[in-house]
């Protein structure tokens, strides 16, 4: 099982960049660089197609088309097929010591499942040139692998699990919930470029209730930019978008926070309250700093990493409490004081 785990690492740590990377890729407008797929300009690197790339430019400098930019989307290429295959090995080895403990065969399956809708939404991320829609897919695609690479790397270290209430138990599901659909939201704002539609905090626009086009907002099928009707997305509608993520993140933030505080009042569970908090912290000074400073490219991929690290976090903590229905606490004090008074008879 040795090589299991190291292999599982090693991918762990390979998506975490991947991820990380994937947002570089696409917030500094490089999506595009290779406007083919899987290769460039049907070449195996931009310097292959560098006489391409070159002309492209020329004709339109404020293109999505650059050298630069070319060698930023094929890198992360590289890095995700690179990781497809440590992933198809995994599962290969999964199966093979199926019956030993925390092989996880199953799960194993599904991360090679993932990936390859990974691959083609990779594919058509490109040549549906940035499809809002699309794109968020890809970006929850790479989370979801994080998450399953993270579960299979506790199951194989038998990382130990600590009783708690159901009802504890709940809270963490329900606040990991919480947190995959603020992601979805904040996929959906970075995607439609929607951060700065909102300039200010905690207003928007100056106001609590900034004018907002709901409608248009949050239509799937459409065009980068354009509403359904093929018009161009009005500001009302951008403003929708990255209202609706502020929203999202004071309930994602609320339960997060309850469910941190919870922890660290039980010794048990107190390392990860500690962490939990720590991220949730981090994450939400990265949002208010993304919109106070503009957006700064180096902050908006540190809130894209620290979403990663929530993900992380939050798998860890949903695997590490097992729920049980844990005795009252008067009931305990009840059974203690018994076990006394027998130890004095």
């Amino acid at each position: 099982m040795t090589a299991y785990r190291r292999l599982i690492l090693l991918a762990l740590a390979l998506t975490t960049l991947v991820v990380v990377f994937g947002a570089y890729v696409r917030l500094s407008d490089a999506g595009l660089g290779c406007p083919d797929w899987p290769g460039c300009y049907g070449q195996v690197s931009p310097h292959h197609a560098a006489d391409e790339i070159r002309d492209t430019h020329a004709a339109d400098p404020q293109g999505p088309v650059s050298l630069p930019k070319a060698w930023k989307e094929m890198i992360h290429r590289y890095l995700a097929a690179s990781l497809g295959l440590l992933i198809v090995a995994i599962a290969a080895l999964a199966w093979r010591q199926r019956s030993a403990a925390g092989a996880s065969p199953r799960i194993a399956a599904a991360l090679v499942a993932v990936v390859i809708v990974q691959g083609l939404l990779g594919k058509w991320t490109v040549t549906l040139l940035l499809k809002p829609a699309i794109v968020t897919a890809h970006l929850l695609g790479g989370l979801t692998t994080l998450a399953l690479l993270a579960w299979l790397a506790l199951r194989v270290h038998a990382q130990p699990r600590v009783d708690v209430s159901r009802r504890l138990a709940g809270l963490a599901r329900a606040a990991f919930v919480l947190l995959a659909l603020q992601i979805v939201l904040g996929g959906w704002t970075s995607t439609n470029y929607a951060a700065l539609a909102c300039t200010d905090f905690p207003t928007c626009q100056g106001s609590f209730q900034p004018v907002a086009d709901y409608a248009n907002a949050f239509h799937v099928v459409r065009e980068l930019g354009m509403t359904a009707d093929g018009e161009a997305l009005p500001l009302a509608a951008l403003t929708a978008i990255h209202w609706s993520h502020r929203i999202g993140a004071l309930l994602a933030g609320t339960a997060l926070l309850a469910l941190g505080c919870a922890l660290l009042r039980r010794p048990a569970t107190r390392r990860f309250g500690v962490v939990l908090l720590a991220a949730l912290a981090a994450q939400l000074a990265l949002g208010i700093a993304n919109v106070t400073s503009s957006l700064p490219l180096p902050l908006a991929v540190a809130h894209n990493a620290g979403a990663a690290a929530l993900v992380m976090v939050m798998v860890w903590i949903n695997h590490g409490l097992r729920g049980t229905r844990l005795p009252a606490p008067a009931a305990q004090r009840r059974a203690g004081h018994a076990g006394r008074e027998n130890s004095y008879a």
